[in-house]
C-alpha cells in the first residue's frame, strides 16, 4: 500500500470511528482521531497478522493500552477483513462484540481487555518477554498509549522492566496528542523531558509527526533494526485530527456528535457519508 493509500485510509478510519461513535451516542473521538495514521500504517504495512487465523502463533501482538480508542482500532479491523461493516453499528450496545473497550473474550483479534489505563505496556511486556524466553514464534509486540496514560506509575515499572532485559522485539508507541480528559497534560501531570525519561529506562526513542505515514514508517524499521533495547516511538499528533472544531481539545475527549456534527465532520474529512450506519 502507497504512502497515499495509507493517507487515504487513515481519513476512512477517522470516518468509521466517527460514525460508529454517533450511532452509539457514545464513545470517543478525540484521541481515535489522533490516532488514526498510526492505526493505518500498523495493520496495512506493519503488523504480520492473518485475518482469517486470529490464533497464528507467527502473529505480532498489538495491545491497545488507550482502550477508549477503540473505534479506531475496530475500523482498522474492518478494513483489515477481520469483522463485517454491518458490525461497527453495534458499537457499545449490550451483547455487541464491539464493547467500549477491547475485549479478549468476545472478539479474538484483541490480544487483552485494555482500558484500565496504564496497564497495557505492563502486558506487552510480558507478551514480549515471553517471545524471548520461549524462542518459538518469532513474533514482536507493539503497545499504543496515550500520552495521558503514561502518567501512571505502573507504565514506568513496565518501561523499567522491558529495559532491563533488553526486549528489542518490543515497540511502544506514544500517541503525544497532549490532551487529556480534562485538560492539556502538560497542566495537569506534565511528561517533559519525555525522550529523557525512556532514554533513562533502557529505551531507545524515536521522534516522529504522528501524521506523517513515511515517519511513522520509517520508525517502525528503525525499531526492527534494533536488536538490544526497547524502542518507544513518541509520536506527535493532534487530539481530533481532521475536524476542525475537534481539534486540540479536551472537549471532545469523550462525546459523540450529534447529526450535524457529523455531517460537518465527515465533510471535513472528505470521506463517508453520515447514513452509512
Amino acid at each position: 500500500m502507497s504512502t497515499e493509500e495509507l493517507s487515504g485510509l487513515a481519513q476512512e478510519l477517522r470516518a468509521d470511528s466517527l460514525k460508529m461513535i454517533a450511532t452509539a451516542v457514545s464513545g470517543h473521538p478525540g484521541g481515535s482521531l489522533s490516532a488514526a495514521e498510526i492505526m493505518a500504517t500498523l495493520y496495512f504495512k506493519e503488523l504480520a497478522f492473518r485475518a482469517q487465523e486470529p490464533s497464528w502463533p507467527g502473529r505480532d501482538r498489538f495491545i491497545l493500552s488507550k482502550g477508549h480508542a477503540v473505534p479506531v482500532l475496530y475500523a482498522a479491523l474492518c478494513r483489515a477483513g477481520c469483522i463485517e461493516e454491518e458490525e461497527l453499528s453495534t458499537l457499545r450496545s449490550i451483547d455487541s462484540r464491539l464493547q467500549g473497550h477491547p475485549d479478549h473474550v468476545r472478539l479474538p483479534w484483541i490480544e487483552a481487555a485494555t482500558g484500565s489505563l496504564g496497564q497495557g505496556l505492563s502486558v506487552s511486556v510480558g507478551m514480549a518477554l515471553a517471545e524471548k524466553l520461549d524462542n518459538e514464534n518469532n513474533f514482536r509486540t507493539y503497545c499504543l498509549m496515550g500520552d495521558g496514560e503514561i502518567q501512571a506509575g505502573q507504565v514506568w515499572e513496565a518501561a523499567m522492566s522491558a529495559g532491563k532485559f533488553g526486549l528489542a522485539k518490543l515497540t511502544g508507541i506514544v500517541d503525544y496528542n497532549k490532551v487529556q480528559l480534562d485538560g492539556r497534560v502538560a497542566n495537569i501531570m506534565d511528561l517533559e523531558p519525555l525522550a529523557d525519561k525512556w532514554q533513562a529506562f533502557g529505551w531507545d526513542v524515536v521522534d516522529v509527526d504522528g501524521h506523517d505515514v513515511d515517519s511513522l514508517l520509517a520508525a517502525y524499521d528503525s525499531a526492527r533494526a534494533n536488536d538490544q533495547k526497547p524502542t518507544v516511538i513518541i509520536a506527535q499528533t493532534i487530539k481530533g485530527k481532521g475536524v476542525s472544531f475537534m481539534e486540540d481539545t479536551h472537549a471532545w475527549h469523550g462525546k459523540a456528535p450529534d447529526d450535524n456534527e457529523l455531517e460537518q465532520a465527515l465533510l471535513e474529512l472528505g470521506v463517508g457519508a453520515a447514513k452509512d450506519n
